[in-house]
């Protein structure tokens, strides 16, 4: 019965007949060294784009380290308090809601799955300062009434050896935020997060390995999907909640869908065929499903008359076909 009456809900959600729409179509807006005026808007509005993911910044120097520094002003205007507030008001200005995003860098990009404590002591010590850094931004969030709050991004190792700091975490936001509220689990972790029955989405950041050739067709690639799906599909049954794509995108480079994780700058191939196909494919294997809630694209900068282009092999769509394809299926998915 519990089940019947999740698929029910996600069902209100979209048009009778076989065109279904109400996707949350996001993008993921990088945080800049300025702030965000109406011009940077307009790209975002003709996208057909009804989301933006905000996402200011805390810092860890060591990956054993248990600071986190955020907020201050050597940041970029974007990544602190005072910026995420003025993107939020923005965009909500044109009509774009907002999940607020906050997330932790630690330094020369060391991936943030991999932060853990080398002691109880230290442990302690990222917890109360993760939970400074989290519960300030959650209350930005019920100021600005973002609509979707993520209470952290890809922190594999934390959440799984201190499961019950995450538990009393969650309780601490809600009574601070009142909206929606998600986590963006890495595509190896997802099946493991121990609280999606605490959350209101299923967040996945969706770089999954789907084929080894230089340039997949659609067709490989949505095989290549199936058994990535049949997975998700299970995840968000036994967890009764929507998915929700926290991050998707595929750089414009030869293989991007063989590690599509990889943000290797020695690379200088340009693909622009096997980022588009890989984009149709994602969108064909997921928006349709009523338990998919939508995604945010990966990664979509506030200057977009200087982004991406033909000659950027980078993740973002800005420029390129793929932009085209995001349009078309994002017009369609209203």
């Amino acid at each position: 019965m519990k089940r019947s009456c999740f698929f029910f809900l996600c069902l209100l959600q979209i048009s009778c007949g076989s065109q279904f729409v109400g996707k949350i179509n996001g993008v993921s807006f990088v945080a800049s060294r300025d702030e965000v005026k109406q011009e940077h808007i307009k790209p975002v509005k003709q996208l057909y784009a009804d989301h933006a993911a905000v996402m200011p910044f805390g810092f860890i120097r060591e990956v054993n380290s248990p600071e986190i520094i955020f907020d201050t002003e050597r940041q970029w205007f974007g990544e602190t308090r005072v910026g995420a507030k003025q993107y939020i008001e923005l965009l909500h200005k044109n009509k774009i809601k907002v999940m607020l995003k906050p997330q932790i860098w630690i330094w020369r990009g060391v991936f943030t799955g991999e932060l853990e404590m080398q002691s109880e002591a230290d442990w302690q010590k990222l917890e109360q300062s993760y939970e400074a850094f989290i519960l300030t931004y959650a209350s930005l969030a019920e100021e600005s009434k973002a609509e979707i709050f993520c209470i952290g991004t890809e922190l594999e190792r934390f959440v799984s050896q201190r499961p019950e700091f995450w538990k009393n975490l969650i309780l601490k936001i809600k009574e601070r935020y009142k909206g929606k509220l998600t986590y963006a689990a890495n595509w190896d972790e997802f099946g493991r997060t121990p609280f999606w029955a605490d959350l209101d989405y299923i967040g996945i950041d969706a770089y999954f390995p789907l084929s080894e050739a230089r340039t997949p067709t659609v067709e490989e690639l949505k095989s290549g999907w199936k058994p990535w799906k049949d997975k998700i599909t299970s995840v968000s049954e036994s967890a009764n909640r929507p998915v929700l794509f926290t991050e998707f995108g595929y750089r414009s480079m030869d293989f991007t869908a063989k590690k599509p994780w990889l943000v290797d700058r020695n690379e200088e191939t340009v693909n622009l065929e096997a980022q588009v196909n890989a984009k149709k494919a994602i969108f064909e294997s997921f928006w349709d499903e009523e338990w998919f809630a939508g995604g945010f694209v990966w990664k979509w900068f506030i200057n977009h008359e200087k982004s991406g282009g033909p000659q950027d092999n980078r993740f973002t769509p800005q420029n390129k076909p793929a932009q085209e394809v995001i349009k078309t299926f994002y017009k369609v998915y209203q």
